[in-house]
């Protein structure tokens, strides 16, 4: 019984986690420049999956072998994060500024559509397992256990983050009609991504000591 109420609670955790501020500024970059919410949605579970894949992996690598990830590599993974929401800033105003988004024959969607919120959700996967992992780690005993959770936690990311951006699409979609406020909307998130991705790699490499000899790391 108390086993699976911790798997209830770890399937709500990773709902919650889907909607941490950087993984919604990440996702919002690709799902504006999307024409239906099916899209939007199936970005969502791209994302959910790769965030998945890398937590359940790494975590089960600290869970089962007790790894310990030194603080400049948690703050590179974390880094990484941030240079890869500022790309993503950059190519989608660049998409935004030229009109690429609202013409009417767009290109089909492809495999490769889905590729870009695949290795984003590996990314931020990275960025996040050690803080899950050690959550597990202090409250759960069982490895078994341990890694069931991780992959409920994962399954909760999936459903938050394809929630998040059906909602998220809404927006950009039905002001595809509009073009200067489809555009606009676009360029304004663009410019926000650029903003939040800086920033962040400005904490993580200034505030946190990346780039010093005495880099300071909590897992979050």
């Amino acid at each position: 019984m108390l086993e699976l109420s911790v798997l209830w609670f770890g399937l709500l955790l990773g709902i919650r986690h889907a909607m941490d501020a950087d993984h919604v500024v990440a996702v919002t970059t690709i799902v504006s420049q999307q024409r239906k919410l099916i899209f939007a949605a199936l970005i969502g579970a791209v994302w959910g999956l790769g965030h998945t894949v890398t937590i359940a992996l790494i975590g089960s690598l600290i869970i089962y072998l007790e790894w310990e990830i030194a603080p400049r590599i948690g703050l590179s993974m974390e880094f990484a994060v941030g240079v890869m929401i500022a790309i993503l800033g950059i190519v989608s105003l660049r998409s935004f500024w030229k009109g690429h988004t609202h013409k009417k024959n767009e290109a089909p969607v492809t495999r490769k559509t889905f590729l870009k919120p695949l290795i984003v959700g590996l990314v931020h996967g990275a960025a996040g397992s050690a803080a899950v992992a050690l959550l597990v780690l202090h409250t759960i005993a069982d490895t078994r256990v341990s890694i069931l959770y991780l992959l409920v936690f994962g399954l909760g990311t999936v459903a938050g983050m394809m929630g998040a951006t059906v909602i998220i699409g809404l927006p950009y979609i039905f002001s595809r009609s509009y073009g200067i406020i489809h555009r606009g909307l676009g360029l304004a998130t663009s410019v926000f991504g650029i903003g939040f991705g800086l920033l962040l790699m400005y904490e993580l490499g200034v505030g946190n000591g990346l780039f010093t000899e005495h880099p300071t790391w909590t897992p979050e």
